[in-house]
């Protein structure tokens, strides 16, 4: 690939004239379209060539965002943890934990993360509570700043746990009273 760039530039370097009476020449003999044609074609073959090289790998992403924190886990595709970050790390307050800007800040570490190790695109996984109908509010943020930063969602796939039956509620037989 590098070797190829390189004797294409060897060539345009030969081929351009040393001398002026040689330019005026070329000149005459070409147009101005013909020339910017031509270099239009070898951008476009050098652009070609640079994204065949870049190889995509893809990871999934768990993201859990409850009301309390948001936790977010970047895998390979065979599972093996790569990074793991979550509210926590990111602020000293408890309150600020569900916030949507640190979950901008977590996905920020995690597209560092992803860039060091070659990913390209993620398979998005989000997680709620179990028995929630929403997830928190750092899900849509961190997504958000994950496209931003230049990675492709491939999907993004809600895996909310949802209760069938289980044990007992809490409250009584006729309910919470307030």
């Amino acid at each position: 690939m590098a070797e190829e760039v390189k004797e294409k530039k060897v060539e345009k370097e030969e081929s351009t004239p040393s001398s002026s009476e040689e330019i005026d020449t070329k000149k005459e003999s070409k147009s101005e379209k013909e020339v910017k044609e031509e270099k239009q074609e070898v951008k476009k073959e050098i652009k070609i060539e640079k994204k065949k090289d870049r190889k995509e790998r893809i990871g999934i992403l768990n993201i859990y965002t409850t009301f309390n924190n948001t936790i977010m886990n970047l895998t390979d595709m065979s599972g093996k943890s790569l990074a793991k970050y979550s509210g926590g790390q990111s602020t000293k307050q408890d309150r600020l934990k569900a916030n949507p800007t640190i979950a901008m800040f977590i996905s920020q570490k995690i597209a560092e993360e992803a860039r060091d190790n070659g990913i390209t695109g993620f398979y998005v996984k989000v997680r709620a509570s179990t028995g929630q109908n929403n997830p928190g509010p750092g899900t849509h943020a961190a997504i958000k700043s994950l496209t931003r930063a230049g990675f492709k969602i491939i999907s993004i796939m809600d895996k909310t746990r949802i209760p069938r039956g289980g044990p007992k509620k809490k409250g009584g037989r006729r309910g919470r009273r307030v």
